[in-house]
């Protein structure tokens, strides 16, 4: 075997690439091992979303407090991620599929997966508007303005091109955009360094301290993150082959996790530098910092825009091809007429048209802490009902999740209740009737508190139609 097979997919049909299993158990035949699902994942890794937060962060903390909440995010998504990949390479499920059998039965599996494609909207929508926030400074163009929008469509329906055939076309995408991110981002460098008096982190300071509340927004931002890049990862994880261990999952995760935080540091650096470049208010000057369309153009003119088309590109095919797999999922547990993948990812693209003259950007501090509060209690029920009901209470059958129609029940109350009344809870803090940096937080622990007190109350008698035989729940395997 080539060292150029170890970053390929196996062979697969054109329908097998267009569908990418998004309702279905991917087969052995189908798995790709490490290093490619790696590769498809630098995509992720060189978003400009990372110079994004890794800017806001810094201006809320500072530096060296910055690595606090980014230390956070890194063990946790680490572990996280470890744990949700190997339950999906080992079920060859995505996650929606996965959330029938644990914890929300069918239909309650498109509540789930409606949630976790509105995440992907807004990631589109924000990778998208980075680009044409930075040909709007180079042309002089509204940021609110049709002209605008229609730029956006443009580079959303490159986007839409590179995701048509999922993972496969998205490798090839990946291979080749690696090395002209890196040779324009190092041509970026360069020219600030000749361009502009660079900010060190001895100077990453915040004005009159660190208080306890940006601390806690910080660690918010990072808590969105924790769970939603052991998403991202699943997404792709579950054509992992059977045998990568816990160890080998972790392993991709802590590895794209800390090339991450390299971005953010950046992110970071360029902020400071450029903060003072920019007109307004201290808070729009900072607004302006964290935009990575706009300092990147400011400093490499046209460069800077190819720059971001490149890597908006790169991280949208991704954002498009999970949004899709989300979508299908819903779809597909409430409707008998089944829609195909790549029409998911069309509306995607539409909804992101339609939705980019709000300036997304503004908002991103509100967005993660909802993102946190939905997808973070997922999951962790999820995780809760895998490690807890299943494996160690025994309550249903651990080596194989159930996830056809004619297997689970259309809802599992236990979970979709104990999802409904945490994102109700954490939708409080939002609102202001608490501190909105603490919600993302209490509802991801108390959703799988409610859930496994539900399961234990039940005995786990929601998981199954009541005409379908139960196994035995066999011992717990050694993992």
């Amino acid at each position: 075997m080539s060292l150029a097979d170890y970053f390929r997919g196996p062979s697969a049909s054109l329908d097998d690439q267009i569908e990418s299993y998004a309702t279905e158990r991917v087969p052995e035949s189908a798995r790709w091992r490490r290093p490619a699902i790696l590769l498809v994942l630098t995509g992720n890794i060189t978003a400009m979303f990372w110079f994004a937060l890794g800017g806001q962060i810094g201006f809320l903390v500072g530096w060296p407090m910055f690595l606090i909440p980014v230390a956070y995010m890194v063990v946790g998504a680490t572990i996280v991620g470890a744990m949700v990949m190997r339950i999906a390479s080992q079920q060859g499920l995505s996650l929606p599929l996965l959330s029938r059998g644990l914890g929300f039965g069918a239909k309650g599996s498109a509540v789930a997966s409606f949630v976790y494609a509105i995440n992907y909207v807004f990631y589109f929508i924000f990778e998208g508007s980075i680009v044409s926030h930075g040909l709007s400074e180079l042309f002089d163009i509204s940021i609110n303005s049709a002209g605008a929008s229609v730029v956006f469509a443009l580079v959303a329906s490159t986007a839409l091109y590179f995701s048509w055939r999922g993972m496969h076309s998205m490798s090839l995408l990946q291979r080749f955009g690696t090395p002209i991110f890196i040779l324009l981002f190092v041509v970026g460098m360069v020219m600030l360094a000749k361009g502009y008096v660079l900010v060190g982190p001895g100077e990453w300071k915040v004005t009159g301290g660190v208080s306890t509340s940006a601390m806690w927004q910080a660690l918010s931002l990072a808590n969105g993150q924790v769970v939603f890049q052991a998403l991202i990862a699943t997404d792709y994880g579950r054509f992992v082959k059977r045998s990568v261990s816990y160890v080998g999952t972790g392993a991709v995760m802590l590895v794209e996790l800390l090339m991450i935080v390299g971005v953010m540091i950046v992110g970071v650096f360029l902020g400071f530098t450029m903060v003072d470049h920019f007109d307004g208010t201290r808070a729009q000057q900072e607004l302006s910092a964290t935009d990575p369309g706009l300092y990147f153009t400011v400093i490499m003119g046209v460069l800077g825009v190819i720059f971001a088309i490149v890597t908006q590109i790169r991280i949208n095919v991704m954002n498009l091809y999970s949004g899709s797999l989300a979508l299908a999922n819903s779809w597909d547990a409430l409707s008998k007429r089944r829609v195909g993948r790549q029409w998911w990812m069309v509306l995607l693209v539409v909804v992101g048209i339609a939705l980019y003259p709000i300036n997304i950007l503004q908002y991103t501090a509100t967005f993660l802490a909802i993102t946190g509060i939905m997808t973070n209690t997922w999951i962790f029920i999820l995780l809760s009902d895998y490690f807890v009901c299943r494996k160690w209470l025994h309550l249903a059958p651990a080596d194989q999740i159930e996830y056809l129609e004619s297997e689970v029940k259309n809802w599992n109350v236990c979970g979709v209740a104990a999802l409904l009344v945490s994102i109700v809870v954490g939708a409080a803090g939002v609102a202001g009737l608490y501190p909105d940096y603490y919600a993302s937080f209490i509802a991801m622990v108390l959703g799988p508190v409610i859930y496994i007190s539900l399961t234990v109350l039940t005995k786990g008698s929601h998981y199954r139609r009541s005409d379908v035989p139960v196994a035995p729940a066999p011992a717990p395997a050694m993992d």
